[in-house]
């Protein structure tokens, strides 16, 4: 009875000091991230205090120190941010948003027109039912122009066509093509846009299993070099991609013979990361 009562008496002024100590360290946080000159108060009650007060101090001089260094980091970054706004508004930009492909299209065209840049968009569809967020892209693009394969709405055909006219009939220059959709569309928009000297930037979307590189699905040659979709993109410069390996990579990956053939044929390039897990 007694050693519980000792114990309870003693968990109890662990407890308080505990409590004392908090008190102490979140007064001396609160000081340094408000920047004021005030000292938290000291309570010198016993030298295990005094030390306790020195820890304090020294983790919030280096809180102080790691907020002066974010804050002075937070100003370059901003002026960085400013420089790059300014460079953007030099050059003019053409979506190409090809099915569902139109939904990682919408927040980069509305962020540009936020910064006050407008940029021409190309929305393609199988037909109209399938064509998604046309009022909400109509709302921040310059220029919408809507396509889909059977004629149900807009323009008939592919974008490839509107590209086509855009530049060669109504005189357009582009500095910047930016294609998300199938890979078979973003194929030919890159065929023609290397035709008409414009880069273009392309979203890979190959199959992607665990996300670091590691299963080998999301393979894509790039310029002759092998990366990995989940890690090394997905953006990559379109005339760079090859294609044609990325489209049958993506067949042959959904079945566990076309899995396994495709690990014999590529050995050590098939995998990402250690490049030697089981997948």
């Amino acid at each position: 009875m007694k050693a519980q009562q000792e114990y309870e008496s003693l968990t109890e002024r662990i407890e308080a000091q505990k409590e004392k100590k908090m008190k102490r360290f979140i007064a001396a946080l609160a000081a340094v991230i408000q920047e004021s000159d005030e000292e938290p108060a000291k309570d010198t009650s016993s030298e295990e205090d005094d030390e306790d007060i020195v820890l304090i101090s020294l983790f919030s001089l280096r809180i102080k120190t790691e907020c002066e260094l974010i804050r002075e980091g937070s100003r370059d970054l901003v002026e960085q941010v400013k420089e790059d706004i300014e460079e953007l508004k030099k050059k003019k930009y053409l979506f190409v948003a090809g099915g569902v492909g139109t939904a990682p299209v919408y927040p980069q065209v509305k962020w540009l027109k936020e910064h006050g840049i407008d940029v021409d968009v190309i929305m393609g569809s199988k037909t109209k039912d399938l064509l998604i967020l046309e009022e909400e892209m109509k709302a921040v693009a310059g220029n919408l122009y809507v396509t889909t394969d059977d004629g149900s709405y807009g323009h008939k055909g592919m974008v490839t066509e509107v590209i086509k006219d855009l530049v060669n009939n109504q005189g357009k220059k582009y500095d910047v093509c930016v294609a998300i959709g199938p890979m078979i569309m973003m194929k030919f928009v890159c065929k023609l846009t290397k035709e008409l000297g414009i880069p273009t930037v392309v979203s890979m979307n190959p199959i992607m299993v665990d996300g670091t590189g590691m299963c080998g699905g999301c393979r894509v040659s790039v310029g002759g070099e092998i990366k990995f979709a989940c890690v090394d993109g997905p953006e990559f410069d379109g005339h760079l991609v090859n294609w044609d390996e990325a489209m049958m990579r993506q067949q042959t990956y959904k079945t566990a013979e076309g899995r396994a053939m495709l690990k014999e044929l590529e050995g050590e390039t098939h995998h990402g990361g250690c490049g030697h897990c089981e997948g």
